[in-house]
This record gives C-alpha cells, structure tokens and sequence, in this order.
C-alpha cells in the first residue's frame, strides 16, 4: 500500500517554529517532485514549497512567496520523504498542511500531484 506519513504539526505562538516530516512508504519517489501545500477550511489548497528531482542526487527546491526566507524544505531519506522547517510563523500560516507527491507539472499545482497524506494541523496563536 503507498502512502505518504506526515508528522510534526501542532500549536505554536507567532515568531516560533516547528518542524514537518512526510515519509513515503510502499514505493519509492525518488524521481518524484515531492512537495507541502497548505488548506483553511473553506480555501482551496495552496502550494507551500516544494523539491524537485533534478537527475541522479539532485534536487531544487521553490517556495511560494508567502513563506520565502522564513521556510525550508529538503529532501532526506535517499529521497523518499521531506522536512519543512518553518520559522518566525504567522497566525496566517495556521492550516492543515498536506504532503504531496507526482511527476507532472507545473508542480506548482495540486492536479499535478497523485498521492497525498492525510494532513497535518499546524496552529500559530497566542
């Protein structure tokens, strides 16, 4: 069975960090773009940051401008999963934070992607 495990959301206060980690399991995604979006309630889902394969160990990451400078995302487990480390965090960062992974593009795009986790809630509030 393939799916994709997130894990590391929770509550923090504004200007703090946390830590994300999606592992895939079943199969490998090496090869794949391997990326975080984000969803509100009543908001489509938008794109985050993701890690692209860039041939043999290489991979490039993007970022939306949102979170430019203040996230990271990279690529860890021979490929296989990925870590968003998320600093200096805003009330506006608060969603479910969704794991993604697919080979289409523009990777920019949730129709690009083919398998997704479950979701993590991450809260940013005083």
């Amino acid at each position: 069975q393939v799916e994709l495990v997130e894990s590391g959301g929770g509550m923090v206060q504004p200007g703090g960090s946390l830590r994300l980690s999606c592992v895939a399991k079943g199969r490998t995604f090496s090869t794949y773009a391997m990326a975080w979006f984000r969803q509100v309630v009543g908001q489509e889902r938008e794109f985050v940051a993701a890690s692209t394969w860039g041939g043999r160990t290489t991979y490039y990451t993007y970022y939306s401008d949102s979170v430019k400078g203040r996230f990271t995302i990279s690529r860890t487990n021979t490929g296989n999963a990925i870590d968003l480390e998320m600093h200096s965090l805003k009330s506006e960062d608060t969603a479910v934070y969704y794991c993604g992974a697919g080979i289409k593009r523009p990777f920019e795009v949730v129709s690009s992607y083919d398998y997704w986790g479950q979701g993590t809630q991450v809260t940013v509030s005083s």
